[in-house]
C-alpha cells in the first residue's frame, strides 16, 4: 500500500451516471486524497440532442450527441475532481425496448467477455481498492446497466484482484419520499398504473439491508454542479429542478451494499475504505 495511493474505481454506463449515483463518494474520497477512477461504458448517443430533440427524432444525430456529451462529462469529473476518467465507448443501447437496443454495435450487443477483459486491463492498470457499480438489475433495469454489472463482476473474475465491492442502491424509504417530491413539482403528474406501481416500489433495498450509508453532505454542491455540467440532458434530470440548498438537503446520504469484501471490516458502515486505513 506505501508505494500507491488507495484507489476507487466506479464503473458507470452513461456520461451523467456518475454524477447522479455516485457524485458524492467521487468528491469526497478525492478531497480525502483517494485516487478515483470513472470508467464510462458508452457514449451518450441515445440521450437529448441540441434544443432538446429526441433520440430518432429529424435532426437528432447520435454522434453529435457523444461528442457533446463527453465534453459533458470532462466538465463533471473537473467538478468533482475525479483523478482519472477512461471511456469504453460503446454506443449507447437507449431505453429497455429501444430500436437501438438490438445494433450489433450497441454496449447491450457487445459479449460480456469483450468488455469485460478491457474493463479487467483497467483494474490491473489502477488496482483499485474499492469498485463501485450496479446491482444485476442495473438498479431499474436498463440494459447499459446491466451490461455495466455484467462485465465488472466478469473483470473482477478474470483478475487477481480482491478489492471491497460495492453496488448502488436507494433505501426504499427515500424512494418513496422522491416519489412524493415528484408529485410536489409535477402537481399534473399521473397516478401510476399498478403494474407501474409494484415495479417502482420493488426498486432499491429495505432500509435494513443497507450494508453502507456514506454522509456526502458536504460534497453536495459539487454533486449537484456535476449534474448540472451535463446540461444538453437536463430536461431529463430531476434533481435539477429541485434547486442546489433542496438538493443538498436531501440528497447528502449516498448507499450500497457490500458484495465483496476481504477486510473483515462491520456493517453497517459509514466509508467505503473502512478495513482498508
Amino acid at each position: 500500500m506505501a508505494d500507491r495511493p488507495l484507489t476507487l474505481m466506479a464503473v458507470h454506463a452513461h456520461p451523467d451516471d456518475e454524477a447522479t449515483g455516485t457524485g458524492g463518494i467521487l468528491a469526497r474520497y478525492a478531497a480525502e486524497g483517494i485516487r478515483t477512477v470513472l470508467v464510462t461504458c458508452t457514449d451518450g448517443g441515445c440521450g437529448d440532442g441540441p434544443g432538446g430533440v429526441k433520440p430518432g427524432d429529424p435532426g437528432h444525430d447520435p454522434a453529435a450527441v457523444a461528442l457533446m456529451r463527453r465534453q459533458e462529462l470532462k466538465a463533471s469529473c473537473d467538478v468533482l475532481k475525479v483523478s482519472d476518467l477512461e471511456m469504453l465507448d460503446y454506443a449507447d443501447s437507449g431505453m429497455t425496448g429501444w430500436p437501438s437496443n438490438d445494433a450489433p454495435e450497441s454496449f447491450w450487443q457487445t459479449p460480456v467477455e469483450e468488455g469485460a477483459a478491457r474493463l479487467a486491463e483497467l483494474m490491473r492498470q489502477y488496482r483499485p481498492d474499492v469498485v463501485v457499480t450496479y446491482d444485476a438489475n442495473g438498479f431499474y433495469g436498463h440494459p447499459d446497466h446491466i451490461q455495466a454489472h455484467r462485465i465488472t463482476m466478469a473483470a473482477l473474475e478474470m483478475t487477481a484482484l480482491t478489492p471491497k465491492v460495492y453496488w448502488t442502491t436507494m433505501p426504499r424509504s427515500m424512494m418513496r419520499r422522491f416519489g412524493e417530491i415528484m408529485r410536489e413539482f409535477h402537481e399534473d403528474m399521473p397516478e401510476p398504473d399498478p403494474a407501474e406501481a409494484a415495479a417502482m416500489a420493488e426498486i432499491g433495498l429495505p432500509d435494513d439491508e443497507i450494508t453502507t450509508w456514506v454522509d456526502t453532505t458536504a460534497f453536495s454542491g459539487q454533486k449537484f454542479d456535476a449534474l448540472a455540467a451535463h446540461a444538453s440532458q437536463g430536461e431529463n434530470i430531476f434533481f435539477l429542478k429541485m434547486g442546489k440548498q433542496r438538493f443538498g438537503e436531501l440528497m447528502g446520504m449516498e448507499t450500497f451494499v457490500r458484495v465483496q469484501d476481504a477486510t473483515g471490516a462491520a456493517v453497517p458502515e459509514n466509508d467505503l475504505f473502512a478495513g482498508l486505513r
